[in-house]
């Protein structure tokens, strides 16, 4: 099993009721992601979002928007809260072989170093689908 974690971005689907995470979202490569892997629930499965409110969350846990971005001082909050999402993940399903990682630096420190032993692909620019997609394709996805 592989792991993709994505920023959340500013950019919301405009909704009064829940909506799937994937579908939440309208920044950076998250269309592009949910185009290529939303209808299929098991790479759906593998699919995070790093996100400033709720901190790890899975592709499909219902969320309304919100506004917060996220500070030095949220990153270190997550911090606690993402290891315990994560070890309790790799308990369950294993840890991954490889991590892709699209998001800004300091979304990435939050998840990084609860991630170790795993082949990270770390790519800080939200919007760069054509790197992303490469490593995507080199797991075979869709």
């Amino acid at each position: 099993m592989n792991l993709v974690i994505l920023g959340c971005s500013r950019r919301k689907r405009n909704t009064a009721v829940p909506v799937p995470a994937l579908d939440l979202y309208e920044g950076g490569c998250v269309p592009q992601l949910r185009r290529r892997v939303g209808h299929i629930p098991e790479l759906r499965h593998q699919v995070r979002i790093l996100s400033a409110e709720h901190g790890l969350i899975d592709a499909d846990r219902p969320l309304l928007p919100y506004d917060r971005v996220l500070t030095p001082a949220r990153a270190v909050e997550l911090r606690s809260l993402i290891a315990a999402v994560l070890a309790k993940e790799f308990e369950l399903y294993g840890m991954p072989a490889e991590a892709l990682v699209i998001a800004e630096p300091l979304y990435q420190s939050v998840v990084r170093d609860h991630l170790l032993g795993v082949s990270l692909h770390l790519f800080d620019n939200p919007r760069d689908w054509v790197s992303a997609s490469a490593v995507l394709d080199s797991w075979g996805w869709p």
